[in-house]
């Protein structure tokens, strides 16, 4: 089955009644594990809470469908958050009211750091603003994540005031209770999943995470739930770029304790992975995900960041001093795409936003499991937003969690295996993305062949994302993209593309315009690109100008020794060029922004002769080589990356130096087969063949 999209429009009568018949389910089946996802919404207006905090409370007082029960529980945690939810402006008011009664209950988020001096641990309070705060050392080891980016909590704070220890905080913990859920029983996750389809089960985690399932197309739905993938499957690096404004980062700060949103991306590696001065592991170690929040601005601090997190991704252990730590979990980058992606594909790639020292990085990239298109994820609206029931947030992060002891790696052996393109690690993505998929829809264990094979086609689609992207800055060590799986029964192959798949018309089809060429090479910073040059002929006296160059003196050389060759040789070509009797101007575009390369004037010359004979070079060319001004044809460098490049942008035939014959077996059949090479053995022979004249 493949995924298709289909209109929605307003909720019609039949949604209206599943709509109440899947609320009826989830209040018998897991009565007292739900809530109105309105409330949460009303509530989370009023409070500047993550929302599992937010249905903690409501779960506690108002999980219920009688109205005078939950309108009561509602005033109760009204209540609750107007007296001991602290707000950062009213900081001083609760401080004054836990001073004036000696001891006072409020909910904020804490963070606790060891204070050797002391010899004591201390807490630092988010909105109430206190530091240095002394909290019993059992707490600490009850709840380590206090240590490591905190947690918010239901703290009893107690004030008193001694002025012989003018030194020491007045104000001390009592008592601290986690806002999470006391137990988890996941045989009532795996019982109650039984009795829902499929579309009704995908339906509660809509709604569970805040979404109205009514309002989302079925290919949005399933790039919702590939958004959890990171909570239930330990080691999981998932990347996720799209338009702002589409709820990217929402579920990893909102939607889980369990996971922390780095903002910004800036960290270092003692706390991100290991600090050698406490010895204490950083947030890989105590957090179930940690989600990197506007990759362009990622950046460390250390020298081997990048490189500790690539040796993390790959094998979920780092080397740190003389110890090898292991740790689960999963990595989540999420940032914004400024161009359309149409442009993007034609012009670079879909891992171009990442700062500079990761965007050309292909081992980094090569870590990916999957690569969520943003893109197709539509900008949110109050409509797409929940109004009925859905888990407590904090119950379905404790099923995300019980899950992740889980594994499903192996389920699809037993009726599909991958095709050859897949190396280890693409295998390794697909089976983790699989076991994810598994996990959500199907905890319980239960699934058919055809639903295996519905979560195994879009797992190899995120995947090919990734290799596709990984073709285009690496070249032919990626070569292979045709992601496939084969059915064991019948022994059919099934190959999964990507919608936007390949570099679509960066050259367009049909014949161009005289004086227009286009050309491959290689950037002064190794990319390969291609590039567009025109040329235009007007009534002058043979002067010859150039544009789009800058300062590149490469290209600048190039360019005049192809107006200089063309000048001598131009009556070897056609006796009818006058080159004294006309102005030259050309133009030369960068297609995709990697810089421009020095190997233009065989392109050029070709550019010279077309306008001046008013000819086009033949349909979707492109030209390969350079000369010397006496002639002299130089090799293509990379000629295998070349030709791929030239594939990927939409050319139909590539103009070849005649000296790379012997190349070609470099280059797999499978690339030789999607172009029409031609040889040429020197300036005038590339001239005839391209013009398609004798």
């Amino acid at each position: 089955m493949i995924l298709t999209f289909s209109g929605r429009g307003s909720i019609k009568m039949p949604e209206i009644e599943a709509t109440a018949h899947l609320d009826q389910k989830l209040n018998e089946i897991f009565a007292g594990r739900v809530v109105r996802k309105d409330l949460t919404k009303l509530m989370k207006e009023g409070a500047n809470v993550p929302i599992y905090v937010l249905e903690y409370l409501l779960g506690m007082y108002a999980a219920t469908d009688d109205k005078a029960s939950m309108e009561t529980g509602l005033k109760k945690v009204k209540t609750i958050l107007s007296e001991n939810f602290v707000r950062p402006d009213e900081a001083e008011k609760i401080k004054s009211r836990i001073r004036e009664v000696g001891q006072y209950s409020i909910i904020d988020k804490i963070a606790v750091k060891l204070n050797p001096r002391m010899d004591r641990y201390e807490a630092e309070f988010s909105n109430l603003g206190l530091k240095g705060v002394p909290i019993p050392a059992n707490f600490v080891k009850d709840y380590d994540k206090l240590l490591v980016g905190g947690i918010w909590c239901m703290i009893r704070v107690e004030y008193s005031f001694d002025e012989f220890e003018r030194n020491n905080s007045p104000f001390s913990i009592v008592n601290i209770q986690p806002i999470q859920m006391p137990n988890m029983d996941i045989n009532e996750i795996f019982e109650g999943r039984a009795k829902f389809t499929t579309d009704e089960w995908i339906d509660v985690l809509m709604r569970s995470i805040g979404m109205e399932p009514t309002q989302l197309e079925e290919r949005v739905k399933w790039h919702l739930l590939l958004r959890l993938v990171p909570l239930v499957e330990n080691n999981y690096n998932l990347c996720e770029l799209g338009p702002r404004g589409t709820g990217k980062s929402h579920v990893y700060k909102e939607l889980s304790p369990n996971s922390i949103l780095i903002s910004g991306g800036q960290t270092t590696v003692a706390n991100l992975f290991y600090n050698m001065a406490s010895r204490q592991i950083g947030l890989v170690g105590m957090w179930d995900c940690v989600a990197f929040d506007e990759v362009a601005g990622i950046r460390f601090k250390d020298k081997d960041g990048i490189q500790m997190m690539k040796d993390y991704m790959a094998s979920g252990s780092f080397a740190r001093g003389r110890e090898e730590k292991n740790a689960n979990a999963s990595m989540v980058f999420v940032g914004n795409i400024n161009q359309s992606v149409d442009v993007l594909v034609k012009t670079s790639h879909l891992f171009a936003p990442f700062p500079e020292e990761m965007a050309n990085d292909s081992a980094f990239f090569d870590r990916m499991h999957y690569y969520l298109p943003g893109w197709e994820i539509p900008k949110m609206r109050p409509d797409y937003f929940a109004n009925r029931y859905g888990f407590i947030v904090d119950y379905i992060a404790e099923y995300f969690r019980e899950m992740r002891k889980r594994s499903f790696t192996d389920a699809f052996d037993k009726y599909f295996r991958l095709g050859n393109h897949l190396n280890q690690r693409d295998t390794i993505a697909v089976r983790k993305t699989v076991s994810g998929m598994l996990k959500l829809l199907y905890p319980h264990g239960k699934f058919t062949k055809e639903e295996l094979e519905e979560i195994l086609r879009y797992a190899l689609e995120g995947r090919r994302r990734v290799k596709e992207q990984l073709k285009k800055i690496g070249g032919m060590e990626f070569y292979e993209v045709m992601f496939s799986y084969i059915d064991k029964e019948t022994s059919e192959e099934e190959v999964v593309s990507v919608p936007e798949q390949g570099g679509g018309k960066l050259i367009p089809e049909g014949v161009g315009k005289p004086g227009h060429v286009y050309v491959a090479g290689q950037s002064d910073s190794g990319m390969l690109g291609v590039y567009k040059i025109e040329n235009e002929i007007v009534t002058g006296s043979g002067k010859y100008e150039k544009s789009g160059i800058g300062s590149h003196r490469g290209a600048r050389e190039s360019l005049i020794t192809a107006f200089r060759y063309f000048t001598s040789n131009s009556k070897n070509v056609s006796q009818a060029i006058q080159t004294k009797n006309h102005d030259y101007l050309m133009h030369i575009s960068d297609l995709q922004g990697i810089g421009l390369t020095n190997s233009l004037g065989i392109a050029q010359l070709i550019g010279l002769f077309s306008a001046a004979m008013n000819k086009p070079v033949q349909e979707s060319m492109v030209v390969l080589g350079n000369m010397t001004v006496g002639g002299t044809i130089s090799k293509v460098s990379e000629f295998a990356n070349t030709l791929q490049v030239c594939v990927d942008a939409g050319a139909r035939k590539v103009l070849i130096p005649a000296t790379q014959v012997a190349d070609l077996q470099t280059v797999p059949n499978e690339l030789i087969v999607k172009i029409q090479p031609i040889f040429y053995s020197d300036p005038i022979d590339a001239v005839f063949k391209a013009l398609n004249v004798s």
